[in-house]
């Protein structure tokens, strides 16, 4: 047995012993023991100072015991902090049911940690539960009474129903706990960092915490530890002299939660890469947006950098940071930096879907570790694959010593769609920030990516449903570990899927529906893009087609008692400027001019997945027969499978000729978002509503100057919700 150095601090040398070695000690084979103390006496002989830390085994707990002698042998080491404990690992599910947010994340990142012997060569924190009133410092006073009591007794029968109303959260008899040792040990990291007792350090907790709002908890966070944090460096520790703070959040989802607590606040710059989707893809709404940049003393203080697709990669986020974090931190000038770390971006994860890997985390953070002289606080996020994650967090830990040099590299570039965002954030934050007015450089990153970003980067696709990876642990560990991979799918069970699929098709094919048309798709030729594939003009992309391309039976129309009207501001079918929706509501006072096709069940299917721009693997209809027979009782049916998906309400319209008539239309939750203003209203843009006019005109339904009065009222009418 020997023991296992830990990383100086002021010149004191920690020797960490586990009580369970220490317990052996008198069973140690005696030519062992002389060269223990004979290696102490060695280090003591050299003037530095012993700490003993006596730990459980496991997850090393800290101790202030021993004897000091001074030492300046060791001062270029870096210290790093480390927090981790097992309670955290109380919340999980109720039922015990599986999630991908559960205890296994953090014991493996520890596990990982352990077998690379990360543990003994930093500083390991003991976790604290945060105080009442750093909690609200950032949260209300109703939500700390929630998450603090939850896992008391007398919420026991109601503690699933309470959490159901939330935004994906559960809670169970651990979650309390877990939620307030989060928050505090991010806490802990960051107060031991601002005070020059550490370096650097890594909290490595759970719950999550970036999407937790001042009232509400969602997305898998309770507490928003982050925030709480850096609340607590700027209002409760004035001495640390901590008046600015980057906050840099590379989870694959957008850190609303953070975001609206610092909206205003001009002490943080809130930085924040994620996979947007033009607000389809979760938490799904526009907080994500570039054109969301602060407002007050905070205006230009909260740059989104929004994706517009998965797959996005090493090569991706290194432009990101080379062309606008970077440039933006140096003007800045942040006295701390906090990293939300969420590895949901990282390779093979299952709700992330884009493939970062341990090299490009490391070089992010390399880059980030310029500032503020290395003072970096990092608190672990998401991340969903166990390996991908473990394998990631020990590349940034490794970083943080600064005790291995970042290898890899490769030729892959940037998406083009990524060059898109780039330009466009720069131009929106271009009057905050100077520096990003200057034009791009050629070669758009100075960072080459990994290997596997090069072989994801050759599908050439911009859309992520076209990239399919299925690794599994084993040939995970290879990717990340050397940067190479051969995919591989299941060609067993794919083909078993395609066999059931095909069976169902033929079934749909027998059977016809109405599709009506109020948007663009009022142009035939715009909607057999949907039909045959391709694209018209003013169209960003293609449509990739239905499997059944025979032309509609019929082509008909009708006025109906609904209101049309455009919202959101940006599609990446259309590009900028709103799109076409039926208000899901009848009212009598309102009139819509609807084309119908009548086309098959089968491709209405296809239409409606193509109408959500959805990565969702078909393995069954989204609509089936029994439900379009039960579709006249219930009115519309929300199709939950396409989560975020913009035209997922199924509107029944009646029957003509005895075929019913079906329309895709906004939830009635995003109608209230565009009510409320949460989801803003857009006149269409040019190109889009040339086709609307075409389609009217084409149709003999209105001349071309009623078509546009009529596309110009349902662009400026406020939204009315019709009382019975």
């Amino acid at each position: 047995m020997k023991p296992n150095a830990v990383a100086p601090i002021s010149g004191k040398l920690r020797l960490q012993i586990p009580l369970f070695e220490l317990a052996t000690m008198a069973q140690l084979p005696q030519f062992q023991l002389p060269a223990l103390f004979q290696s102490i006496a060695a280090l003591l002989v050299t003037g530095i100072t012993l700490y003993f830390v006596i730990g459980t085994g496991g997850a090393p707990q800290n101790s202030d015991v021993g004897m000091e002698v001074n030492s300046e042998s060791s001062d270029c080491l870096r210290r790093v902090g480390l927090v981790y404990d097992d309670r955290m690992c109380k919340h999980a599910t109720a039922d015990g049911d599986h999630h991908p947010e559960n205890p296994d994340r953090i014991r493996a990142i520890w596990k990982k940690l352990e077998s690379a012997g990360i543990p003994q060569r930093c500083v390991v924190l003991n976790a604290k539960e945060a105080e009442d009133k750093h909690i609200l410092s950032v949260h209300s006073k109703n939500h700390l009474n929630l998450i603090k009591n939850i896992s008391s007794k007398q919420f026991d029968s109601r503690r699933n129903r309470i959490a159901s109303k939330f935004n994906s959260i559960y809670m169970n008899e651990g979650s309390s706990e877990a939620a307030c040792l989060a928050a505090g040990s991010v806490i802990e990291a960051a107060e031991r960092v601002a005070r020059g007792e550490l370096n650097s350090a890594f909290a490595i907790v759970r719950p999550p915490g970036h999407h937790a709002e001042q009232n509400e908890p969602m997305g898998f966070c309770l507490y928003n530890n982050v925030a709480v944090a850096a609340s607590f460096l700027l209002n409760e520790r004035p001495e640390l002299s901590i008046k600015k703070i980057l906050i840099v959040d590379w989870d694959v989802h957008h850190g609303n939660g953070t975001q609206k607590m610092f909206w205003k606040d001009s002490q943080v710059l809130f930085f924040s890469v994620h996979r947007h989707e033009f607000g389809s893809f979760y938490p799904a709404n526009d907080d994500g947006f570039y054109v969301m940049t602060g407002e007050g003393p905070g205006a230009g203080y909260n740059i989104n950098v929004p994706w517009e697709k998965g797959g996005c990669g090493d090569a991706d986020y290194l432009a990101v940071w080379d062309h606008i974090l970077i440039p933006v931190a140096k003007d800045f000038n942040p006295d701390i930096v906090i990293i939300s770390a969420g590895f949901d971006a990282a390779i093979g994860d299952p709700l992330g879907g884009c493939c970062v890997t341990p090299y490009g985390y490391s070089v992010m953070l390399k880059k980030l570790m310029e500032f503020a002289g290395g003072k970096v606080i990092m608190a672990l996020e998401g991340g969903y694959n166990l390996v991908s994650l473990a394998n990631s967090v020990l590349s940034c830990v490794e970083v943080l010593l600064e005790d291995k040099p970042i290898t890899g590299s490769s030729e892959a570039y940037p998406f083009e769609s990524t060059l898109r965002v780039i330009q466009a954030v720069r131009q929106e934050l271009s009057t905050f920030w100077p520096t990003l007015a200057d034009e791009l450089p050629k070669k758009l990153t100075s960072c080459e990516a990994s290997p596997l970003q090069l072989l994801i980067s050759s599908f050439d696709s911009e859309d992520e449903s076209d990239i399919d990876l299925h690794i599994g642990a084993a040939n995970l560990e290879a990717v990340v570990q050397d940067g190479l991979s051969k995919l591989k799918v299941d060609e067993d069970s794919h083909d078993l899927a395609t066999t059931v699929l095909t069976t169902q098709r033929a079934e749909l094919s027998k059977i016809d529906v109405w599709y009506a048309c109020f948007g663009s798709n009022m142009w035939k030729s715009r909607f057999m893009c949907y039909i045959e594939g391709g694209q018209v003009e003013g169209m960003q992309k293609p449509c990739a087609g239905s499997a059944d391309r025979s032309p509609p039976k019929e082509v008909i129309w009708k006025t109906i008692p609904h209101r049309l009207f455009f919202g959101r501001n940006y599609s990446r079918l259309w590009g900028p400027g709103g799109v076409a929706f039926l208000h899901p509501e009848i009212n009598t006072q309102d009139k819509a001019y609807v084309s119908l096709y009548r086309i098959t069940l089968e491709q209405f299917n296809d239409v409606l997945l193509q109408e959500n721009d959805s990565s969702y693997e078909i393995s069954s209809p989204l609509l089936d027969l029994a439900t379009l027979n039960s579709i006249a009782d219930k009115q519309s049916i929300l199709v939950e499978a396409l989560k975020a998906g913009w035209y997922r309400n199924i509107l029944y319209l009646g029957k003509e000729c005895d075929i019913p008539i079906l329309a895709l239309t906004c939830s009635q939750s995003d109608l209230e978002a565009f009510k409320s203003g949460k989801l803003p209203m857009s006149a269409p843009s040019k190109e889009y509503a040339s086709t609307l006019i075409r389609g009217l005109t084409e149709g003999k339904q209105l001349s071309e100057e009623d078509a546009i009065a009529y596309i110009r009222e349902a662009s400026t009418k406020p939204i009315v919700i019709p009382t019975p």
